[in-house]
């Protein structure tokens, strides 16, 4: 019976949920966003989101933490809890376009109003204001202006609430989102019959950007390009103007364009730097910004770094290199602020200075659009210093699935969910976190070799019942314990984590060989106990054996297809067993010795290794049950193997295989031969 569980639901825009539920760490550096979730058992829930972001949304939902029990599949019964999202849309259908310093005359009711702006490239500021705004019923203003979209986890929504008649009302917005349609609900605050007139006028101050001339750059050294920054640094000759009121061509710069190239090297892995060059030039009169383009929609299931370095002959006590990370528009307000927050986005700070000459930043998952590095010269103490200082900063930009591919105990695996593509580490020898960096429960060197240690060196029991068979004639049996004995051993040989690893064949091989070596030698035992006629007992023993082969390759893991010919094989024996006693009129075996120092501590054996395989293992203790396992059904083998018939000798089967050539036994044949 499956019981109500918690299920926990995560929202989130533009990439996926970053989530860490065991609670885990992240790697130094990394920096991560809370995410919105919800928490739910087997009902329905919903979450409202009025006008949200346009693109791509989110959710990931998991189940509490499982037991560390290891569980025979097919043995226990197995819950299965599906979550079935569903989305329902409704979209505005009049929605007015505003248009740069052209007032557009609105009317409220009862209803919204809905609006867009189209905000271009070069972008430094948006200015919103309501004119002439005048209501029949109230005073002042009554109007509530909200910009932007919503996402998740974080809104950064701006409401703007007009009420004054006195003062004008107006929302300034630096560095709105470049290129992209912004939207604007304007709801009067006013009663149900009232109208509340007004018009709405926005505002774009341009941004004129100076493009490096790399060509110029190339042909001067670093020192020069310090001393003579100004020069190497010409405008661009195809900027377009941005508003109707803005002058870009007359108005001064605001910053520096490093033009990047994107490489991409792999599934997931892109290489970002500046063209022609490594390092960006740093100066104090306006940021330097480098885009990133992450907007492919196949970006943000991996992880994006960003490694910086200054030279420390370049940069003073009193100066310091600020960075920003951002999307859909750069950081520029460098001197008004250094918290990296634009009109919807908290970006990412950095820092270089004297005692701290590299930095790093680790964003996992993150959003699909294009990402902007800003990067300025600030002097808090001295400005004047800043004005003849010029740093050169190398960069490092990359775009990785795993972050060091999970290091030395992990493996990265990329995974896909309805056509999208996300990488993950799975951690092993008790590592954890986001890039297996977690070893709060890790196991030491020490551990993992007894791990080894235990799990290989236990199947030397194994040698036990392949002595007994060669000394009781059973070769095929002793060839079915050396086989269980050595597959078994370099199986777990091969499937420990961490240093003490050895792999002699394919790790799938050596799986399904282990598998199939245990069940054939539960199954070669029980047959002999039965005591069957020869040329019946070798054709069950390869039929067995073949149907093991075809069982496994349906399904290793499942209980029945290993229990099931044995319990056959079972059967056949307490037939034999139940006959032998009918015709002799006699208990089969009939020596009581056989039962007391031999059946009974095989077959307690063998119920105590099934009892541990079945409902005793877990994570943590694998490696001392499961060595227990092995030494237990090597040691119920030798004890339940049939004795040798009374006329064949000790180590009958050695003697028929002598290592040298024997002269004839017929000595007339050999004599007329010679002759």
């Amino acid at each position: 019976m499956c019981s109500n569980v918690e299920i926990t639901v995560y929202f989130r825009y533009g990439a996926p949920p970053v989530i860490n539920p065991l609670g885990t760490s992240f790697p130094a550096n990394t920096s991560v966003q809370p995410s919105f979730l919800v928490k739910m058992l087997q009902s329905n829930a919903s979450i409202n989101i009025s006008h949200p972001a346009p693109g791509d949304w989110f959710v990931a939902a998991h189940l509490p933490p499982s037991s560390q029990k290891i569980e025979m599949k097919g043995f226990v019964p197995t819950c299965a809890y599906i979550f079935q999202p569903d989305m329902l849309v409704m979209r505005v259908v009049e929605v007015s376009i505003l248009e740069p310093n052209v007032p557009l005359p609105q009317t409220l009711l009862s209803h919204p109003s809905y609006l867009k702006i189209f905000v271009p490239e070069y972008t430094q500021e948006l200015r919103l204001e309501l004119q002439g705004c005048a209501s029949n019923g109230s005073l002042g203003c009554p109007v509530r202006l909200t910009v932007g979209s919503a996402t998740l986890p974080s809104n950064f929504q701006k409401v703007l609430t007009c009420t004054s008649p006195t003062w004008a009302c107006h929302l300034l917005l630096p560095s709105p989102p470049w290129d992209r349609w912004l939207q604007v609900t304007a709801k009067s605050l006013a009663g149900p019959h009232v109208s509340v007139a007004f018009s709405a006028v926005a505002t774009l101050t341009a941004c004129r950007p100076w493009i490096v001339n790399f060509q110029h750059l190339l042909q001067s050294s670093p020192n020069q390009s310090c001393n003579a920054s100004t020069s190497l640094l010409p405008p661009s000759p195809g900027y377009q103007d941005l508003g109707r009121s803005s002058r870009v061509g007359g108005g001064p710069f605001c910053l520096v364009n490093y033009q990047v190239m994107r490489e991409d090297m792999d599934v997931m892995s892109v290489h970002f730097r500046p063209v022609d060059r490594v390092s960006v030039l740093v100066h104090s009169g306006m940021p330097s910004v480098m885009r990133l383009y992450l907007n492919t929609g196949m970006d943000s299931g991996g992880s994006l770094t960003i490694s910086l370095w200054a030279n420390k002959s370049m940069i003073s006590n009193h100066t310091l290199v600020m960075v920003c990370v951002n999307a859909a528009s750069p950081f520029l307000r460098f001197n008004a602020s250094l918290n990296c927050t634009t009109a919807f986005f908290q970006g990412y700070s950095l820092s270089l200075s004297t005692s701290s000459l590299k930095a790093k930043l680790i964003i996992p998952y993150p959003e699909t659009d294009n990402w902007y590095l800003s990067l300025q010269l600030v002097c808090p103490q001295s400005p004047e210093e800043c004005e003849k200082t010029k740093v050169l900063v190398e960069t490092t930009l990359y775009l990785v699935p795993c972050l060091d591919d999970c290091g030395p105990y992990g493996q990265c695996i990329l995974l896909r969910r309805h056509g999208y593509l996300y990488a993950g580490c799975s951690c092993k020898a008790g590592w954890r976190g986001w890039s297996c960096t977690d070893n709060s429960t890790a196991q030491s060197t020490a551990q993992q070799r007894m791990a080894t240690l235990l799990l290989t060196l236990s199947n030397l029991l194994f040698l036990a019942p392949i002595t007994l068979s060669v000394y009781r004639c059973l070769l095929v049996e002793a060839s079915v314990y050396a086989y269980t004995m050595f597959f078994s051993t370099f199986y777990h040989a091969c499937d420990q984590p961490g240093e003490a690893v050895l792999c002699i064949l394919n790790y799938d091989t050596l799986q399904y060989c282990d598998f199939l070596g245990s069940g054939v030698s539960i199954w070669v035992t029980i047959l002999c106990m039965a005591r069957l006629k020869a040329a019946l007992k070798y054709v069950l023993l390869l039929l067995g054996t073949l149907v093991f082969a075809m069982s496994l390759q349906l399904d290793r893991r499942g209980a029945w297809n290993m229990m099931g010919p044995c319990l056959f094989a079972f059967v056949i024996m307490v037939t034999m067993w139940v006959y032998r006693c009918g015709h002799r009129r006699h208990c089969y075996p009939t020596s009581w010795q056989r039962w007391v120092f031999y059946l009974l501590p095989g077959i307690s054996m063998a119920a105590l290794a099934i009892t541990i395989y079945t409902s005793m293992m877990t994570s943590d203790n694998y490696y001392y049950t499961h060595s227990i396992w092995h030494m237990l059904l090597a040691g119920s083998a030798a004890f339940l193997l049939p004795p040798r018939d009374k006329h064949v000798e000790p180590w009958a089967c050695s003697q028929k295989f002598t290592c040298h050539y024997q002269i004839c036994k017929n000595h007339r044949e050999e004599l007329y031969t010679v002759t």
